[in-house]
């Protein structure tokens, strides 16, 4: 990382102790494992909106129209509902 900042982060010892082990285990400091731990937070919590704004523009209506057509060729062998 270029353009780092440091934040005194404070854990309840056994989450600390959890994390230095895995760390360990995975062959990285505990400072990369909770750089990735809060940046896959973030991923997710940018994902889970990023649906509930695409919810808010869906056309339901469309949508059970879609599923309710009929649909072309049958479905290729392999590929039936069990």
């Amino acid at each position: 990382m270029s353009d780092t900042s440091t934040y005194p982060l404070r854990l309840p010892r056994s989450i600390k102790a959890a994390v230095e082990k895995i760390a360990k285990s995975e062959g990285t400091s505990m400072n990369q494992f909770v750089a990735t731990a809060v940046a896959e937070k973030l991923a997710v919590l940018s994902t889970a909106a990023y649906f509930v704004e695409r919810k808010s523009r869906a056309d339901l209506t469309a949508f059970k129209r879609i599923l309710k057509r009929k649909g072309g060729a049958a479905p290729r062998q392999g590929d039936e509902k069990s």
